[in-house]
Formats: structure tokens, C-alpha cells, sequence
């Protein structure tokens, strides 16, 4: 049986717009993706780092949640991953915000991912997926957030075209 997963993908090292096209195009050979719009946003942790491109993809998928955050993290490898320091720099991020209905809590994973109903980056493309997502109850499109958002857009769902 399949679950839909929502993972968010972020990079700001080398270039952001390949390198999240080649992690959309390795995300489909988990199973059927579709995709946010390709977002710009500023950086959440240091300011003296390129800003972020963000996007987030939809994944219907037969993988269990840690065998998948498993590869993610192949893929994160496999772009040569970099990452200087914490909310800092990144080749590639690949993030397991969402895992169908399921709340985890193991050392290796938290889901819903931890700080999402704060980040505009990640708020944003999942409603470009899914308008009436909510998380722990709380609808994603009431959020403060999605109205005072920094967030550029830079191309339309088709950027990742598969």
C-alpha cells in the first residue's frame, strides 16, 4: 500500500536550480512525484549565505518512513552534500516533512518535521500541492505566515518537468 509523502528540498550551494531538478528526477524513481512552485527565499540561519531555492515534492511511496529518510539522505550524498555549519550552507537538504497521517518520534526522525508551521519555505509549496493540508489540526492556509511571507517565486510547478 502506498502513502503519500510531502519532502522538502532546499539548496544554496553550487547550482540550486540543477541540483534540486536531479533530486525531483531521483524522487521518482520512489514512485510518482509532483511538484511545488520553485521558491527563493532569504536564509533562516546566518545572513552572510546566498539565499535558499525551495521547493517542496509530493511522493506516493511504498517505502516505510526510514528506509525513506535513508534515501533521501543517499540522494543528499549522491549531490555531494555539503554542509559547513548548522543552518548554514547547503548543497542539497531533503527533508521528510510529512509521512500520510502518521506523528513519529524516533532519533533519527520527527514528522511532522519539526519547526514547519514556521517556516514560510515550507508552508508556502505545500499548499501549492494541497490547499486543505493541515498539520496537528491546524489548517496550513490560516497560518500568519502564509500572508506575510518572504518568499520569491522563480518558475512554476513545470521547472522539474520528469
Amino acid at each position: 500500500m502506498s502513502t503519500i509523502a510531502y519532502i522538502g528540498l532546499g539548496s544554496n550551494l553550487g547550482d540550486s536550480r540543477q541540483i534540486l531538478t536531479q533530486a525531483v528526477s531521483r524522487l521518482s524513481t520512489l514512485g510518482p512525484v509532483k511538484v511545488s512552485r520553485l521558491y527563493q527565499s532569504p536564509p533562516m540561519g546566518p545572513q552572510d549565505q546566498p539565499h535558499y531555492y525551495n521547493a517542496v515534492a509530493q511522493l506516493e511511496t511504498v517505502l516505510e518512513p526510514l528506509p525513506l529518510l535513508d534515501q533521501l539522505q543517499a540522494f543528499e550524498q549522491e549531490a555531494g552534500r555539503v554542509r559547513l555549519r548548522r543552518w548554514g550552507e547547503r548543497t542539497l537538504d531533503l527533508d521528510l516533512l510529512l509521512y500520510g497521517q502518521q506523528s513519529i518520534q524516533h532519533e533519527r526522525l520527527n514528522v511532522p518535521h519539526i519547526g514547519l508551521l514556521e517556516r514560510d519555505f515550507v508552508v508556502i509549496p505545500l499548499l501549492d500541492l494541497d490547499v486543505s493540508l493541515s498539520v496537528n489540526g491546524q489548517l496550513l492556509q490560516q497560518l500568519d505566515l502564509v500572508q506575510q511571507s518572504e518568499l520569491t517565486v522563480l518558475a512554476d510547478e513545470q521547472w522539474a518537468s520528469i
